[in-house]
């Protein structure tokens, strides 16, 4: 957890000194590390972890890429060498988010709550990239980054949301692809009408994803 704050505070030091970052980014950037490291250190007391795992280092580096996005997004810089700070610690971000599974199966490492730490730095990341994408695109862009926060406040309410999904080969290619979409809308590369379009695929397909595991979950509650 040391490990983590240090490496938090060192990405930040370099975004202010690099791009002169404000306070609300060192704070957005510093909340993000401190909650990753208190929540990650209290799911590995409860599970009785001895090590922590190659795995879990290498999410835990993709956590600091997004604590890092985290900052520049809050601190609502939209000049190019922000976006294209953001773009690059994205990329980074996504690309080893094909790593830590395979390190943690080759190792034999593979956990619960390295799973669950995995697909949470996943799920915040499209949520701050969608609102950067939102403020040149519109808030409707939100929805690809709130949906499955509204999908686990909903199994509060409807415990069958909560039941154990089979293994789908589809679900894991279009979660994947909405992190790498919204990065394509981020860069502003795209005309607005192209980046328009990406950002809408990206949410028909989560919608298409969401609506067919609520479907199997309802007929199988």
């Amino acid at each position: 957890m040391v490990a983590g704050l240090g490496a938090q505070v060192l990405l930040l030091t370099l975004l202010w000194a690099a791009l002169r970052i404000g306070p609300s980014a060192l704070a957005a950037g510093s909340a993000c590390a401190v909650v990753t490291c208190a929540t990650l250190g209290y799911a590995l007391h409860r599970s009785r972890a001895r090590t922590f795992g190659q795995a879990n280092w290498v999410t835990l580096f993709r956590a600091t890429l997004v604590g890092g996005v985290t900052a520049l997004v809050a601190d609502g810089l939209m000049h190019g060498p922000a976006t294209a700070a953001i773009v690059a610690l994205s990329v980074v971000a996504l690309i080893l988010d094909g790593v830590d599974g395979q390190v943690a199966r080759r190792t034999g490492t593979a956990t619960a709550v390295g799973a669950r730490f995995d697909m949470e730095v996943d799920a915040f990341l499209i949520l701050v990239l969608s609102v950067f994408v939102a403020a040149s695109l519109g808030p409707w862009v939100l929805i690809i980054g709130g949906m499955r926060y509204a999908f686990v406040a909903a199994s509060w309410v409807a415990p069958w949301l909560k039941g154990a999904l089979p293994p789908s080969f589809a679900r894991k290619t279009v979660a994947a692809a909405q992190g790498v979409l919204l990065v394509v809308a981020a860069s502003g590369l795209l005309p607005v009408v192209a980046s328009l379009a990406v950002v809408g695929i990206a949410l028909a397909s989560l919608v298409w994803s969401f609506g067919r595991d609520v479907i199997w979950l309802w007929r199988n509650r």
